[in-house]
C-alpha cells in the first residue's frame, strides 16, 4: 500500500507508518577496510584510535575516516570507535555494519554486546583479557564461539592490562592495543608502524612529561610478545554463560525497555512499549551490574577503624556499611566477614563493610580516603573477589536492615553512612567528586526529596535511559526527580515548592470538611485530626509519625 509520512528504522506499531528493513546491504566499495574497537570510557581507546587514523591517513596513500560512538556514562561507559581506510572515497556517513576487524578492549562486554555480528567471514577478532590464550575460547559465549567457527574468524588474545601495569600506566591499555592492531592488520609494515606509533605517542604525551612518553613506549614494545593467536577447536566443549541482566520476575519496563537497551538493542524497541508521558520508574540502576572495573577494593577487616569515611566518599555507592543484629546473620555465606561494632549499643551489634563488585568503577577513592595507618582497603582483581564470594555477600548484605544507628548519631559521618543511600550506581565518571554529595543528600532527605535538576552532568547521570540511580526505601518512598529543559531549575524548583505547599493547604481544607463524618466513624478520629493539623514535622521522627497518622486517617476515609 502507498502512503506518505513514513519512518525507516523505527518499529512504529502505534501509527503503523514505519517501513520494515528486511536485510542489511553492504554498500562499501571494494578495498575499504572497516574496523570496530569496543572500549571503556577513560581507558584511552578513543585517543589511540584518533592517532591510528592520523598515522594511516598521513603516512600511506589511503584515505581514512573515523567516528566515535560514546556512551552517556563517559568515564566507565562504553565507547565504540568506527575506523575505515581505503583508496576509494570514504564519504560514508553511517556506522560500520560489515567489519573486517573487531577489537574488544574490555572483557566485561562478552555476552553483553553482539560484537561479532558485524564481523565478515575471515575477519579478525582481538580480545584484551587476563585469561590465558589456551583457555580463552572457553570463556566466550556459545553464540560467539559458533560465529568464530562458522565465519572462520582469526581470534587473537592479549593481556594488555598486565603490560600497561608493568609500564606504570595502570589501566590505560590504549597504546598496547594500538600496537596490537597495527601488528595484526598489516596496513603498514610492523617496524614502520611501531616507529610511527611511538612518534605520535611523543607528540600526544610530551606535555605530560618524558616519563609518560617512555611508559607508553614500553607498553608498545611489550605488545608484540604478548599477542597470541588462539587455536580454534573443531568442536565446542565449554562455553561462558553470562548472568541474566534482568530477573525473570522483573516488570514489563525492565524486560521491554531496560534489557534491550542494556544490550545496545534499543533501536528495536517498538513505539508502543515506550513511556507515553516521559515518566520513568526509579530504582533501576541496580540491575545494570556492569562489572567494568578490572580491580576493585578488598576489605581488610583487621585493619578497619570503622569510621565509614570510605562509604561516604564513594561516588557510586558501591561500598556500604551496616550495623547488624547477630540474629540477622543466620544463613550468612561462609565468606561473610563481620567485626564487633565499636559503637556503644546493648545488642552486641556487628559491623560490616561491603563492596558491590559488579557496580564498582575501580576509581580507588575509598582507598585514598581510608585514614587507617595500615589501609583497611586494597585493590584486588575483580575475578578474585568474585571467586571469593563477594557477589553472594553483597546480595545477603543488601537484604539486611539499613538505618541501624545504635550508638552512632545521624549527625555524624559514621552514623549517616549506616543509612540507605537513595542514589546509587550512577553513570557518573569513575572517581566523580560531585556524586558523593548527591548521595549524601539522598541519605539526609531522600524519602521526601523533590529534585529540580539543572542541566549538566547531573542531568546525564541522574536521568539516564534506561536506568536511573535514584532509588527507594523498602516502603517505596524515595526522591522524585525532574530536569527542566529551559535551564531555569531555580524557578522550576520554586514551582515544586509552591505546589507542595498548596497540596498541604488543600489537604487540610479537605480534612476539615471531612472531619464531621470522620468523627462519626469513631471518637478516636477527633484526636487524630487535631494531631494531624498541629503536627511538628521538623524532624524525621515527626515526619514518620505524621505518615502513620495519615495511614490511619485513610482507614477512616475508607469507611
Amino acid at each position: 500500500k502507498a502512503f506518505s509520512n513514513f519512518t525507516v528504522g523505527i518499529n512504529d506499531d502505534v501509527t503503523g507508518r514505519s517501513i520494515p528493513v528486511s536485510e542489511t546491504i553492504n554498500v562499501s566499495p571494494a578495498g575499504v577496510v572497516s574496523c570496530m574497537f569496543w572500549g571503556l570510557g577513560s581507558d584511552g581507546t578513543v585517543g589511540a584510535n584518533k592517532n591510528s587514523i592520523k598515522i594511516i591517513g598521513d603516512n600511506t596513500d589511503l584515505n581514512a575516516q573515523a567516528y566515535f560512538s560514546y556512551d552517556s556514562k563517559k568515564s566507565g561507559g562504553i565507547t565504540v570507535s568506527h575506523l575505515r581506510f581505503g583508496k576509494s572515497s570514504l564519504d560514508m556517513p553511517w556506522l560500520i555494519d560489515h567489519a573486517d576487524f573487531v577489537a574488544c578492549h574490555n572483557p566485561a562486554y562478552i555476552g553483553r554486546y553482539d560484537m561479532l555480528g558485524p564481523l565478515k567471514k575471515g575477519g579478525v577478532f582481538l580480545l584484551n583479557s587476563q585469561i590465558s590464550s589456551d583457555e580463552v575460547f572457553e570463556h566466550l559465549t556459545r553464540e560467539m564461539q559458533e560465529q568464530i567457527i562458522e565465519k572462520k574468524i582469526r581470534f587473537y588474545n592479549i593481556n594488555a592490562l598486565e603490560i600497561a601495569e608493568k609500564a606504570g600506566l595502570g589501566s590505560r591499555i590504549n597504546t598496547v592495543m594500538q600496537a596490537a592492531f597495527f601488528k595484526i592488520s598489516e596496513v603498514l609494515p610492523e617496524t614502520e608502524a611501531i616507529d610511527l606509533v611511538k612518534q605520535y605517542i611523543k607528540k600526544t604525551f610530551i606535555r605530560k612529561g618524558e616519563d609518560i612518553v617512555k611508559q607508553n613506549w614500553a607498553a608498545v614494545d611489550g605488545a608484540s610478545d604478548a599477542l597470541h593467536q588462539v587455536v580454534i577447536p573443531a568442536k565446542i566443549t565449554k562455553s561462558y554463560e553470562p548472568a541474566r541482566l534482568i530477573p525473570a520476575d522483573a516488570d514489563d519496563f525492565a524486560k521491554d525497555i531496560m534489557e534491550p537497551i542494556m544490550h545496545l538493542k534499543g533501536n528495536d524497541i517498538p513505539v508502543s512499549k515506550m513511556s507515553f508521558d516521559g515518566t520513568l520508574p526509579t530504582a533501576t540502576a541496580k540491575f545494570e551490574k556492569r562489572g567494568v572495573a578490572p580491580f576493585v577494593p578488598h576489605w581488610v577487616s583487621e585493619n578497619c577503624i570503622q569510621c565509614n569515611q570510605c562509604v561516604q566518599s564513594c561516588p557510586h555507592a558501591a561500598i556500604r556499611a551496616k550495623q547488624i543484629d547477630p540474629k540477622d546473620l543466620e544463613g550468612a555465606p561462609e565468606t561473610f566477614t563481620v567485626l564487633k561494632s565499636s559503637t556503644k549499643n546493648d545488642r552486641n551489634l556487628q559491623f560490616k563493610i561491603q563492596i558491590y563488585t559488579e557496580d564498582c568503577q575501580g576509581c580507588g577513592v575509598c582507598i585514598e580516603t581510608c585514614p587507617s595507618k595500615v589501609k583497611s582497603l586494597e585493590f584486588s582483581p575483580i575475578q578474585t573477589e568474585r571467586d571469593a564470594g563477594e557477589i553472594a555477600n553483597a546480595e545477603f548484605f543488601e537484604a539486611l536492615p539499613y538505618d541501624v544507628l545504635d550508638g552512632a548519631p545521624e549527625t555524624s559521618i559514621k552514623g549517616l553512612q549506616f543509612k540507605q543511600p537513595l542514589f546509587e550506581f550512577s553513570g557518573a565518571c569513575a572517581g566523580c567528586g560531585e556524586t558523593p554529595f548527591v548521595k549524601l543528600l539522598s541519605q539526609l532527605f531522600g524519602d521526601r526529596a523533590l529534585i529540580a535538576n539543572a542541566t549538566g552532568c547531573s542531568s546525564i547521570y541522574g536521568g539516564n535511559l534506561p536506568t536511573t540511580p535514584w532509588t527507594t526505601r523498602k516502603d517505596g518512598l524515595g526522591p522524585a526527580w525532574s530536569n527542566s529543559l529551559f535551564e531555569d531549575n531555580a524557578e522550576f524548583g520554586y514551582g515544586m515548592r509552591l505546589t507542595v505547599d498548596k497540596f498541604n493547604e488543600y489537604a487540610l481544607e479537605l480534612l476539615d470538611k471531612a472531619s464531621v463524618q470522620l468523627c462519626k466513624a469513631g471518637g478516636e478520629y477527633a484526636d487524630l485530626i487535631k494531631q494531624i493539623q498541629s503536627a511538628d514535622q521538623s524532624t524525621q521522627q515527626g515526619i514518620e509519625e505524621q505518615r502513620a497518622r495519615v495511614a490511619k486517617l485513610k482507614q477512616g476515609l475508607e469507611q
